[in-house]
């Protein structure tokens, strides 16, 4: 505990010098940004799962899952830290194409990759013994358990993602979050956490074959989101489009890439996870049938 008062103290006394969402002052290059509402979870989070993580390693539980899941939060945790506090985040306040981009790397990279390491348990782990059981006893209640399975349900985690995307994307609240650091933090919080609920209900709580319907759904709905801005015949997004000419693009050029980014790699990245969980659904169907017809031969 007292590690993670220092990294949240440390982290209070470097931010002063980059974290403002200010497209009235660019910097003259690409800066880091330190944002003490983003680092200090970003390293507490980090560095919970890696404590936990070497108490289990000490217990010696499946050393080739440990592997796996260090590989998977690694991954995860990188793509989310680059997205929010690398230069990505400091192109994305003067360019939409850029601010695309860290959107969609943190929705539809680092929150799968984090849903698939699963860092809940290691994290447990990391706390003292009765905080952990404490802690424990409060994920079992049968509030918690009821809230949860109902938010986490299939169609309601979609629903509840897809309305975060568009709610954040109407132009007068992208806009606005472009000029208040408050709603811009909120804009990305409900962007990660509800992207969090959707892929944990996709890989831990849907049948497959239902997990690939609501994937493929979320890839249909943000593709339209996308080519409505991209082929919108005029600038929606004012504000967040008010420097591109500084990169050589017009406002609705930078509209146009964004929604293109949106559009094309976004929805690829979905359509690949569809057509992955079909395959696997299709794949358990046949076995299912083959022991079926085995069974009925006898």
């Amino acid at each position: 505990m007292r590690a993670l008062i220092l990294i949240a103290v440390a982290t209070w006394l470097v931010s002063g010098r980059a974290f403002a969402h200010d497209l009235g002052d660019p910097a003259p290059r690409a800066a880091w940004t330190f944002d003490p509402w983003i680092v200090s979870p970003l390293l507490g989070f980090g560095a919970l799962f890696i404590a936990g993580s070497l108490v289990l390693r000490r217990k010696r539980t499946k050393p080739q899952t440990r592997t796996l899941q260090l590989v998977l939060f690694g991954a995860g945790w990188i793509s989310l830290a680059g997205s929010l506090v690398s230069p990505l985040h400091w192109l994305g306040e003067h360019l939409f194409t850029f601010h695309m981009i860290e959107h969609e790397i943190i929705m539809a990279v680092s929150a799968p990759l984090l849903v698939l390491a699963n860092p809940v348990g290691p994290m447990l782990w990391s706390l003292p013994r009765a905080i952990r059981v404490t802690v424990g006893r409060a994920m079992c209640h049968s509030v918690v358990r009821f809230t949860w399975r109902w938010l986490s349900e299939g169609s309601r985690a979609t629903i509840i993602h897809g309305i975060a995307i568009w709610v954040w994307h109407a132009p007068v609240l992208f806009d606005a979050a472009v000029n208040h650091i408050a709603l811009h933090r909120l804009q990305h919080a409900s962007f990660f956490f509800s992207a969090l609920l959707f892929w944990w209900s996709v890989f831990r709580r849907s049948e497959i074959g239902a997990a690939a319907w609501h994937v493929f759904i979320t890839m249909l709905h943000t593709s339209v989101l996308g080519a409505l801005m991209a082929l919108a015949p005029r600038v929606l997004y004012g504000v967040q489009t008010a420097t591109s000419s500084a990169w050589g693009l017009t406002p609705l050029e930078d509209q146009q890439l964004a929604g293109i980014i949106m559009w094309v790699p976004a929805g690829s990245i979905y359509a690949a996870a569809a057509l992955t969980l079909m395959a696997i659904w299709i794949k358990q169907v046949g076995a299912r049938a083959r022991q079926g017809d085995a069974a009925n031969a006898i």
